[in-house]
């Protein structure tokens, strides 16, 4: 069974067959899945899809791209949602500086707004990191700090910056970037991350593996990461599915 622990089912992409692939997903060996919030409106969307089907869970967050009109009214908003059973994290935060907007100093506020919600409230977080490997390591360690429950989505930088990570106890998320040809950076980060710290996620529906990139992902295609990441490791990837699903339902407390 394998555990997707970042997804976006709430997004358009799955406006056509939404209700069918979530149903099925269980036969199809996928053993949970965390839909992660973004905006207010994907959040009460993620809300829904967590309250209708067992299997799926809801990470309630702000996402640095929908920072820019914030205000404190919707961290009211998100700490009223996270005493809901199916609310396992505070995510998608984080930062993202590949775009101009918002704000570089309005990213940073909101991420640690966010962060000290979740510590207030004794929940992970997931954290969205583009381009920003400093700050974003540097506000952790300020404003979360070390040993608290906290995980890189969509891991994009060096091994050098994964030990980092790591060293402030943080899981590494990874997917179909992994199976890239060109992903040299991210390969040689994941050879060198332990397996009980990685953690299998599509952040569908973007970046589907090889050989279906370009295509819309969905969890039935986490089993091509766990063959790339089991041939990395020289293991078997019936294993690299079992540890990443009890490290994800362990990380998120999922009995």
């Amino acid at each position: 069974m394998i555990f997707d622990s970042h997804a976006h089912y709430d997004d358009r992409a799955f406006d056509g067959d939404r209700e069918a692939l979530l149903q099925f997903l269980p036969k199809e060996g996928i053993d949970g899945v965390v839909n992660a919030g973004a905006s207010r409106e994907s959040v009460e969307r993620t809300m829904e899809l967590a309250k209708r089907f067992p299997h799926i869970y809801a990470a309630v967050g702000i996402h640095p791209e929908y920072t820019g009109q914030m205000e404190e009214k919707e961290i009211d908003w998100l700490a009223g949602l996270l005493s809901h059973p199916k609310v396992v994290a505070v995510g998608e935060i984080g930062l993202d500086y590949y775009w101009d907007e918002p704000d570089r100093e309005i990213q940073k506020k909101w991420l640690i707004r966010q962060l000290h919600l979740a510590k207030q409230a004794d929940k992970p977080v997931v954290v969205h990191s583009r381009d920003a490997a400093k700050d974003t390591l540097d506000i952790m360690r300020a404003e979360y700090g070390a040993g608290n429950p906290a995980y890189i989505h969509c891991f994009s930088y060096s091994k050098e910056m994964a030990r980092a990570f790591l060293d402030l106890g943080c899981m590494i998320g990874i997917g179909g970037v992994v199976t890239f040809k060109n992903a040299k950076k991210v390969k040689e980060a994941i050879a060198y991350i332990p397996l009980d710290r990685l953690l299998l996620e599509t952040d569908c529906p973007y970046l589907a593996p090889v050989p279906h990139r370009g295509e819309r992902n969905d969890s039935r295609y986490l089993s091509l990461v766990a063959e790339q990441i089991a041939e990395m490791k020289g293991i078997s990837a019936r294993q690299v599915e079992e540890v990443t699903k009890e490290n994800a339902r362990s990380f998120f407390r999922i009995d």
